[in-house]
């Protein structure tokens, strides 16, 4: 059973815990969001195509047979 830690030891600890963090440098963080925003737009991109042959091809399908 975990122990109860009063408020004052708690906000030590969480101190304690948000001094261990590395935040990443402004380059890292600006180089990263344009990672994203890349593939994001090249996910899109995927979709997009793929979406235009299944319609395109379902689009053949009804034309064929109605």
């Amino acid at each position: 059973m975990a122990t109860k830690t009063n408020p004052l030891q708690f906000i030590q600890q969480v101190r304690a815990e948000i001094a261990k963090v590395v935040w990443p440098t402004r380059r890292e963080v600006a180089l990263t969001t344009v990672m994203v925003l890349i593939m994001a737009t090249l996910t899109a991109i995927f979709f997009f195509i793929v979406d235009l042959i299944i319609r395109t091809g379902l689009q053949g399908l009804l034309e064929f047979f109605g």
